[in-house]
């Protein structure tokens, strides 16, 4: 497969994955189009950003957001919504409700999945699981061992999603919580290496259940200066089956998805839209008959 390149087009970008020369143009009535919407580190920002801000004057809102998501899914039905953690902790809405206004309003923007930040842990794991009961959608984490903890069974590693005949794999990655939470907050929640929980995850979810695109809801972060520590882009290079790898924690504005390679020479996109809701990201791919794909990535503000 050919390294894919982005071509700039209206403020998108376009990566091609190889469909042997075949144009969208010359096989429109036998693509399948899957879109894939997401969100990250949005800190309990419910209301939008006043117009006296500094930095993000009127930009946010789930409202604004919400109409966004409405908008894509009447464009296209086959749209997946997810996030990639730090859902709580940031304004008064946590500190009264503790979580219940966020989950409460990303069921009724009918999120798909979304993995788990460290200040998710905020409340405690107590507090974590008093709000399960208002979230209508899967949260997914599959480093994180819950066995010995309130949360077992409340968290699965991976999901699969069949849209309009395509095969979609979401799994869960977080970042390690000692250091970032206390202990008596996550008590006995287990870390485990992402990088061999990825590699055992994405093969199942390839070569067991069938995926045809595999995607990675990472709270890992994108980059760091030390390349010992865990990360969205040495992630990309030690897999072999992730498509996608949708970020978060570090809080990185991406224009468009990065490309880059794993480990047996194939390309990944990896992609981060900021913080606070600000940003909607957006990714389209394409399944020509044989499942070959292709992908469009774009950054909304909202």
């Amino acid at each position: 497969m050919e390294r894919r390149t982005f071509i700039k087009k209206t403020g998108a970008s376009t990566a091609f994955l190889g469909l042997g020369g075949l144009s969208l143009q010359s096989c429109s009535k036998e693509i399948r189009h899957i879109t894939i919407l997401h969100t990250n580190d949005v800190h309990s920002h419910i209301d939008t950003f006043p117009s006296s801000h500094s930095r993000y004057a009127n930009l946010g809102g789930v409202a604004k957001r919400a109409s966004l998501v409405s908008s894509i899914r009447n464009e296209n039905p086959n749209t997946l919504l997810l996030d990639a953690g730090d859902i709580f902790q940031g304004t008064p809405y946590f500190n009264f409700y503790g979580g219940e206004l966020e989950f409460k309003l990303m069921s009724m923007l009918k999120y798909d999945a979304a993995t788990i930040g460290n200040h998710d842990f905020d409340n405690g794991i107590d507090g974590l699981l008093a709000q399960m009961p208002h979230a209508d959608f899967e949260l997914l984490s599959a480093n994180y061992d819950f066995k010995n903890t309130v949360m077992d069974a409340h968290v699965k590693p991976y999901k699969v999603f069949m849209i309009d005949g395509i095969k979609v794999g979401v799994y869960g990655l977080g970042i390690e919580l000692d250091g970032l939470v206390t202990k008596k907050l996550y008590k006995e929640t287990q870390y485990l290496d992402p990088f061999e929980i990825a590699q055992d995850t994405e093969s199942v979810l390839k070569n067991e259940k069938g995926c045809d695109l595999v995607i990675c809801l990472s709270h890992l972060g994108y980059d760091y200066q030390s390349k010992t520590k865990p990360s969205d882009l040495i992630l990309a290079s030690k897999t072999s089956y992730t498509d996608l790898i949708i970020g978060g924690h570090t809080h990185t504005f991406l224009e468009k998805p990065t490309v880059t390679q794993n480990k047996i020479g194939k390309d990944v996109l990896v992609n981060q839209v900021g913080c606070f809701g600000i940003n909607l990201g957006r990714i389209d791919f394409y399944f020509d008959q044989l499942k070959n794909s292709q992908s469009e990535g774009v950054t909304i503000t909202v």
